[in-house]
């Protein structure tokens, strides 16, 4: 496949204002993450934004961005009129989207995301990670994968919840908010409206699940760290303390 890596990013955040901006070792948040995605080295990555202010910031350091539409309901939709852009003549087919709140999720687990896409039945690749905390067990927060294996750490998703699930002995799987899907996958799925599972759980994953398409997980060894507030900031400061750079 023809992949393109696309972090979406926007200023609009309620517990840390101007969250993709704020200062890691003396670059912005958003470039950290785009360093991330470039030592993957998977894909031509650009950050999609609607804000000149984020744009800038990546292109100072040498990266890709494009300007979307402010009024995006979800990443999703934001990526998608963003690849539109970047490639109006379909060069890419497969579109990895990568969220620009995580500063310290590993290239490995970018790669692991975009695995399943190699068996032309699955839409949506994604990545799940095993829960060892006996809190994260019933923490709403906590998105959890219920699926079935399928052998080499690999899982068939068949319901994603907020809940303590599945039932009985047995681990728990973290899901991680990263995607890589088949661009036709994308595409119909900006056009779906909201499903009833995804309303009541407020997990836009469902919408696919419930149209049919197939979600397939590969199991990571980390949950990267996302930054909703300034002690998350703080986390990941430290997290990062020493990271070489990725120079382009």
């Amino acid at each position: 496949m023809k992949p393109v890596l696309l972090i979406p990013s926007r200023l609009a955040a309620s517990r840390l204002p101007n969250k993709p901006l704020a200062d890691i070792h003396g670059e912005p948040m958003i470039v950290a993450v785009w360093r991330r995605a470039m030592e993957a080295d998977i894909a031509p990555v650009w950050v999609a934004t609607d804000t000149p202010s984020i744009a800038d910031a990546v292109r100072a350091v040498g990266g890709q961005a494009v300007l979307t539409a402010p009024d995006h309901p979800s990443g999703s939709d934001r990526v998608f009129e963003a690849v539109n852009r970047i490639d109006p003549d379909h060069h890419y087919d497969a579109i990895l989207n990568v969220q620009g709140d995580l500063p310290t999720v590993t290239p490995e687990t970018i790669r692991a995301a975009a695995v399943p896409l190699a068996d032309a039945e699955v839409a949506i690749g994604t990545a799940v990670a095993r829960i060892h905390l006996p809190e994260e067990r019933q923490a709403s927060s906590v998105v959890k994968l219920v699926g079935t294996p399928l052998g080499e750490g690999r899982f068939r998703a068949l319901y994603f919840t907020r809940a303590e699930a599945p039932w009985g002995e047995g681990p728990l799987y973290h899901h991680i908010g990263l995607y890589a899907w088949r661009r036709a996958a994308l595409e119909r799925f900006v056009t779906l409206p909201p499903s009833p599972l995804e309303q009541r759980e407020k997990l836009e994953q469902l919408r696919a699940l419930e149209a049919g398409m197939r979600i397939d997980a590969m199991e990571v060894a980390e949950v990267p760290l996302g930054v909703d507030t300034p002690a998350d900031l703080e986390r990941a400061r430290a997290m990062l303390i020493g990271r070489v750079p990725h120079r382009v």
